[in-house]
């Protein structure tokens, strides 16, 4: 990492009861990067969530994957999709997965590129999902939303924290 680059957080959530989604809005345009930090950890075991960036729904969204467990690696890929998608395939019940999201050059006027990490417990075992996405879309990214699938919701004390990245 270059000298001088910085972590700054912008807004940090933690609820206090269950809810299906996360939002953060406002978001500054005064950093080179952003990272978003936070623990999946949904009501039931088929833990999933996806992330939309701007409230866009259109089809601007692609990922490339590789995953595995140990036992099992797995790589995939899709395009032209109306989110990001977070998953843990279902692992712990009691054990958050840890997710990070970079998105570069986010207030840019070009298309975005994104990495995503995703780290949980598969019941005594472990499991990691990492990502490179692009959001096709050159405006500035003011709004990220979070929410859970299948009717979920994140259970109570779910922490999510979205940083400033300066100088990167």
């Amino acid at each position: 990492m270059p000298a001088g680059v910085t972590y700054e957080p912008i807004a940090t959530t933690t609820l206090s009861t269950g809810a299906s989604t996360i939002t953060f809005s406002s978001i500054p345009s005064t950093y080179t990067d952003i990272r978003l930090v936070f623990a999946l950890n949904t009501s039931s075991n088929n833990r999933a969530a996806y992330l939309r960036l701007n409230a866009d729904t259109g089809t601007n969204y692609s990922q490339t994957f590789l995953s595995g467990d140990g036992t099992d690696a797995l790589s995939s890929r899709y395009s032209n999709a109306t989110v990001f998608y977070f998953t843990d395939g279902g692992q712990s019940s009691t054990v958050p997965t840890f997710c990070t999201l970079d998105i570069f050059s986010y207030a840019g006027s070009t298309n975005k590129t994104a990495l995503q990490t995703v780290s949980g417990d598969k019941n005594g075992s472990g499991w990691v999902y990492r990502v490179v996405g692009l959001y096709r879309s050159t405006s500035a990214i003011t709004q990220i939303l979070i929410t859970t699938l299948n009717a979920d919701t994140f259970n109570a004390g779910t922490t999510a924290t979205l940083y400033g990245i300066k100088n990167a």
